[in-house]
Order: structure tokens, then C-alpha cells, then sequence
């Protein structure tokens, strides 16, 4: 079966990535140095995929102005969620868009579109949907699906408590136009319109909807440590790898150690370190002598001169000054209301965050954005956006 074209869900904020969405959404938060949703975009030109709808919500104008109207001669059609009520909901929203069979997926998880292939390559007129799957262990927070040895789901379950072997929903959908009218007779929990549970009731009518299980690599970012593991795995799978700009400045006596990416118009300084497993965006900068690992410095950033920065996620923007110092997780971190501990963190610096030197963070410290801190402080902890820190 042939699928032209896909729904993608990008219209969340991704509530437990605060402070880094305070002003865009989850899909543009960055994976290496791109944002997810390109990610995302470019797996489905891969699996043939020439026309995508969009559905947007949430600071939706940055994902358009981004994208425009075209991304690599696909063909991008934006509808938008005015109200963020479930990926049921949003799905719902394009319904005008879509004509027929339809491919829907996640736009803030990143596939490897052997998967999306898989998919497709399984589904056919008989069945009212077809979800991609992937073997993993440890379901989590995520969804789990019981298949049949006849490749059928006969459930779905969101974060898993037992021990049966689900595999992990990957968020990966073929749909028969049946999926709308689900959606409409289900109803909602908590006040959302899940895309899952309208699954479910298409299995509990007697449709058929099967699974299809893959091989190939499932990423996601819940929280702000894991853009650090996301990365990670994108340089060891080898999605990206060492990359340095050509309108990058590079000062020869600076060292790049592998994996970096470091991408356009950045700067490194003399007898800076750069890497490994660090993401440069673009037009970052790098002072003399400053050290930075196992990092995803976000556009338009720079790390004074004498800087240390280990195990940090910065938005766009975010100054660190003359010989401040992130040494690195793990930390704890209170996200919410939830308190996590010996997570793999330094600090998160949201958009804009300027530091005036010789700061010091405590491991874990989150940093909310345009928050100002005076110059030799030590902070920990979460500061709140737009907070001035005094020393």
C-alpha cells in the first residue's frame, strides 16, 4: 500500500521540558543541533512520504516560520489545534486534510523510518489501523501493546504496571478514515481525546488493528536530561557524527574532541576544548580557554573565556561568563512536583539566561529563562524565569 502522505502531531509544549518551552514547543527543541521535528520530517521523505500535514498548536508560529511551506521538496500543509486536548483531538483537526488511508506520527519522538516502512509495508484494507512497535524492555511512561501471535493488538495500555511482554507504541500510526469516527465516540479523559484510546474502541467494535514490530531506533525527550541521553544516542547510532561547519571558526590551538557537531558561524577560541559528545548550534561561541562536554548548547550562545560547562542543555541565547562553571551532573532536580534524584544533569539555562562570571551551578540547578546572576554567585536548585540572582 502507498502513502503519499502523513499527519504529523506537533502541537504540544511539552509541559515537563519547562523552562526550555516557555517560548516554543517540544518538536523544536533541539535533537544534535536540528530540531525534532525535522528529525521527524526528514524519516518520513525517506519512507517515500512527499505531502505533510502538520498539525500545530502550542507556539505553533515557530514551527511555521521555521518550515514555511516546503522541506526538501515536500509539500508541508499546517492545520492548528486551538486548544491542546489530546493527540485524538489533534488528529481530529486535520480531518478536513485527510482523504483516505492516512500515515499519522508523533512529530516531537523521533523513528528511524525503516520503521515507518514497516508500517506501511503492513497495513492493508483490512485493517482499521496498524501501529508501529518497537522491543524495549522497560515501557516506563510510555505506552505498551499486547500483540497476538497473529500479529493483531487486542490491547493497549498506557504506562504499564504488570510483567506482560508489551512492546512500546511508538506512536506510528496507519489509519482507515473508521479512526475519526472512534475518536468522536470516545470519551475523553482528564479532558483530552486520546489518539490511543480511540484505538482501543476500534478493537473493543470488533475492527481489526494490528502491530507491526521493528528493529530500528525510538527516541524521546520527557525531560530536560534527556536531550543529553537523546544525543547521545543519535552520535551512536550514527544519525549524526563528527560535523564541523565549513563557516565555522575553528582556532588551531583549540581541541575538538569526537563526537562534536559543531554547526554555522560558530566560534572556538584559543585553547578552548570542545567535546566529546557535544552540539554546538549555531552561531554559538566558545571563549579562550573555556571547556565544554557532554553538552547541547542551543543557537546563538556563548561560553565566556575560562568557562566549564559539563552535562549542560542551554536554550537559545545564554551567556555564560569569564570562568563560571557547570561541573557536571548527577543531580537532583525538582520538575513539577515530582523530585528526581542522580540525574545525569549540570544545569539547564533556558532562553536567554545571562550569568556575569565566575557563577558556580550545583548539580541539577535548573535555570529559568531571561533570569539574570550576578557575578561570582552560587546557585542551586530552580530560578524561577526572569528572576535576578544577586550574589
Amino acid at each position: 500500500m502507498s502513502f503519499p502522505s502523513a499527519v504529523v502531531l506537533a502541537a504540544g509544549e511539552g509541559t515537563r521540558l519547562r523552562p526550555l518551552t516557555r517560548n516554543r514547543p517540544k518538536p523544536m527543541l533541539p535533537a544534535g543541533t536540528r530540531p525534532i521535528l525535522e528529525h521527524v520530517f526528514d524519516q518520513l521523505i525517506e519512507a517515500g512520504i512527499d505531502s505533510i500535514t502538520v498539525v500545530v498548536g502550542y507556539r505553533g508560529d515557530r514551527i511555521r516560520s521555521y518550515f514555511g511551506s516546503s522541506y526538501r521538496e515536500a509539500d508541508l500543509t499546517y492545520v492548528r489545534q486551538d486548544r491542546q486536548l489530546g493527540t485524538g483531538h489533534a488528529l481530529r483537526a486535520a480531518s478536513s486534510v485527510v482523504d483516505g488511508t492516512s500515515l499519522v506520527v508523533n512529530g516531537d519522538q523521533l523513528v528511524e523510518s525503516r520503521l515507518i516502512d514497516d508500517v506501511i509495508a503492513t497495513h492493508d484494507a483490512d485493517a482499521a489501523a496498524t501501529i508501529g512497535l518497537v522491543r524495549r524492555q522497560d515501557i516506563g511512561e510510555y505506552g505498551g501493546v499486547i500483540l497476538d501471535d497473529d500479529g493483531t493488538v487486542s490491547e493497549l495500555v498506557e504506562k504499564p504496571r504488570d510483567d506482560r511482554p508489551y512492546r512500546l507504541n511508538a506512536g506510528v500510526y496507519a489509519v482507515e478514515p473508521s479512526i475519526f469516527d472512534a475518536i468522536r465516540r470516545t470519551e475523553p479523559t482528564d479532558g483530552e481525546s486520546s489518539l490511543v484510546d480511540a484505538v482501543t474502541t476500534l478493537i473493543e467494535s470488533g475492527e481489526t488493528v494490528r502491530g507491526t514490530v521493528s528493529d530500528s531506533y525510538w527516541l524521546d525527550a520527557t525531560y530536560p536530561w534527556d536531550l543529553l541521553d537523546l544525543s547521545d544516542t543519535l552520535f551512536d547510532t550514527g544519525v549524526i557524527g563528527d560535523e564541523v561547519a565549513p563557516s565555522a571558526t575553528v582556532h588551531g590551538s583549540a581541541t575538538i574532541r569526537s563526537p562534536v557537531v559543531i554547526d554555522r558561524d560558530c566560534e572556538v577560541g584559543p585553547g578552548a576544548v570542545v567535546g566529546p559528545h557535544t552540539c554546538l548550534g549555531e552561531n554559538a561561541t566558545v571563549g579562550s580557554n573555556a571547556v565544554v562536554e557532554r553538552s547541547v548548547i542551543d543557537a546563538d550562545s556563548r561560553l565566556g573565556a575560562n568557562a566549564t560547562v559539563v552535562d549542560c542543555v542551554t536554550g537559545i541565547g545564554v551567556n555564560v561568563g569569564h570562568g563560571s562553571v557547570v561541573p557536571g551532573g548527577p543531580g537532583d532536580v525538582r520538575v513539577g512536583d515530582r523530585f528526581f534524584e542522580n540525574e545525569p544533569i549540570g544545569a539547564l539555562l533556558a532562553d536567554r539566561v545571562t550569568d556575569r562570571g565566575g557563577v558556580t551551578y550545583a548539580p541539577g540547578t535548573i535555570v529559568g529563562a531571561t533570569a539574570t546572576i550576578a557575578a561570582g554567585a552560587t546557585i542551586r536548585g530552580k530560578i524561577e524565569d526572569d528572576t535576578e540572582v544577586r550574589s
